[in-house]
């Protein structure tokens, strides 16, 4: 699996990527723009200048002379917490908050993608080349950096704005992108042998729908929008081993709610508690745990007597086999692809891979012949009790193919 795919990786970062330069030029100067208007409405609820981008001064404000909260803390250097999850804590005490969230995310932008991207584009083809790593993470998922192309965002608008700017090499392509359908929870259905979570994807039900109807007892065609919300955050945030505490604080509900959701859905889903307990104890017994290709993660922590420690290796147990078993199903569906590719002769490139998601440059006279190829590969590139399912979008560039 890993020596087949050097040869593809290497073709990958020879291709690079087009990005368009104009466009992440004026996006910069909208950012700045926008940036400078929410400085001015910051610093307008005290009567003296500070600096927005030092924690110190920030800090400060918020909790001496706004007093934002009587229980604010000090770190070590004895200047205020000013992180963005204590912010978040505090985001409905002050409508500053938001205003500094929203200030921290559009500066993060601008320093991190927006104004680097157009100064790493190649001197010779204008394009981006990114280097992808085999053996930096310890799933095996593959990584990226100079720059890192896995990390554009997608969940904000703004974020989406520079998905934007990834076009294809020419007018004579398009960008598509193919990504794997829910892959983790295919693979804790498979891997726990759940029949409830098997039979819904089977019969192609939308699994966060399907779940809430078991966990709430309702009709799958009566699952309110809020309880398929909670069912899709318990789904995600089984595979990560959240509790009730996390579930509770990202739904805002009570603990005492939150803990009867992971009841329940244990109750509908009892395999895969048992898949998770057997997790831990075999990482206990064995020292590792294995994905499906029987890749290792081993986990000496798991028998610490910290329990904290523990309880990270505890959680890791669970999820390195889910994770590193969507990693290697990629993998494989990345040389199934590329082999495809060349016995065909297609002048389509494969340029990038986001983790469950395949990105080609697609040449237009071979835009239906790419995707039957792409899908087959992918769907096949492993049997499982659970069928593959792959969502394709052909576009303009990265955000409309997405």
């Amino acid at each position: 699996m890993e020596m087949p795919l050097v040869e593809i990786l290497r073709s990958m970062e020879f291709e690079g990527v087009a990005i368009d330069v104009e466009g992440l030029t004026n996006y910069s100067k909208e950012l700045e723009l926008t940036l400078v208007d929410l400085e001015k409405q910051i610093k307008s609820f005290v009567d003296f200048d500070f600096n927005v981008d030092s924690p110190k001064q920030l800090g400060d404000v918020l909790f001496d002379h706004l007093k934002i909260s009587a229980k604010a803390k000090k770190t070590k250097t004895g200047q205020y917490a000013t992180s963005e999850d204590i912010l978040v804590k505090h985001e409905k005490d002050h409508e500053i908050i938001p205003m500094i969230l929203d200030y921290r995310q559009l500066r993060k932008l601008k320093s991190t993608y927006v104004d680097p991207l157009p100064t790493l584009c190649d001197a010779v083809d204008g394009r981006i080349h990114t280097s992808y790593m085999q053996t930096v993470t310890a799933t095996g998922r593959l990584s990226s950096n100079s720059p890192n192309l896995q990390n554009i965002p997608i969940r904000s608008a703004r974020g989406k704005e520079i998905r934007k700017m990834f076009i294809p090499r020419n007018e004579d392509f398009k960008l598509l992108a193919a990504d794997y359908s829910q892959i983790e929870l295919r693979i804790i259905a498979a891997l726990s042998d759940d029949k409830n979570m098997i039979e819904a994807f089977q019969k192609g039900y939308d699994i966060h729908a399907a779940t809430a109807a078991k966990v709430f007892h309702v009709p799958l065609e009566e699952v309110s929008r809020d309880q398929r919300s909670s069912a899709k955050a318990v789904n995600f945030g089984i595979i990560y081993g959240q509790g009730a505490f996390g579930l509770a604080q990202n739904l805002g509900i009570s603990r005492t709610i939150a803990k009867g959701i992971i009841d329940g859905y244990f109750e509908q889903y009892a395999s895969i508690k048992t898949y998770m307990d057997k997790a831990v104890n075999d990482a206990r017994e064995n020292g590792y745990v294995e994905t499906i290709m029987k890749r290792r993660r081993y986990l000496p922590d798991i028998t610490s007597a910290n329990a904290v420690v523990r309880g990270f290796a505890e959680r890791n147990a669970i999820n390195a086999p889910i994770q590193g078993s969507a990693a290697d199903i990629i993998k494989l569906a990345m040389v199934a692809v590329h082999e495809a590719m060349k016995n065909t002769e297609l002048k389509s490139k494969m340029i990038l891979q986001v983790h469950d998601e395949l990105v080609f440059d697609v040449h237009k006279d071979e835009i239906d012949e790419l995707k039957a190829l792409v899908k087959t590969a992918m769907e096949g590139a492993i049997k499982m009790v659970v069928p593959m399912e792959v969502e394709m979008e052909i576009g303009e560039n990265w955000l409309d193919a997405h």
